[in-house]
């Protein structure tokens, strides 16, 4: 199986770069099979996902809901949404690759609720604390 790990998000923008924190860490499981990649903007997605078995998105979320709360979505069933942080979201983005027929068999979303999202910051703390239980939720989706 080949799988593919993305984690979104602007490392210097605080929360907004727990996505590619959570994927490096996974990066370092060395898994058979797995990529893990950074990407700043969602429609980058559309030209990466094809090939990929299982597709792993893990992405900072602005709901208003509890900081540091991961929540996992399946990104195949439709109404399944997460509000990100980009122009151009992640639920539109998944939306034209189902509309495309370009979705892989499993597409998760690791979201983790952001709480600050300012230019030059770090991880919140709470979110920082959050970074394991989303690796975890990354593995469990890969298995």
């Amino acid at each position: 199986m080949t799988a593919l790990v993305v984690g979104l998000g602007t490392p210097d923008r605080g929360d907004d770069g727990v996505g590619p924190v959570v994927a490096a860490e996974v990066g370092r499981c060395d898994l058979p099979g797995l990529h893990v990649v950074r990407l700043t903007a969602p429609a980058e997605l559309l030209h990466l996902v094809d090939g990929y078995d299982s597709v792993v998105v893990v992405d900072a979320l602005r709901s208003g809901g509890v900081p540091g709360r991961v929540r996992v979505l399946n990104a195949r069933v439709p109404g399944n949404r997460a509000a990100g942080t980009h122009d151009l979201g992640l639920a539109e983005v998944v939306a034209l690759a189902r509309e495309l027929g370009r979705l892989p068999p499993r597409f998760t979303i690791v979201a983790i609720e952001g709480e600050c999202f300012d230019t030059g910051t770090a991880l919140s703390p709470r979110v920082e604390r959050a970074v394991p239980v989303a690796v975890d939720a990354v593995m469990t989706a890969l298995e």
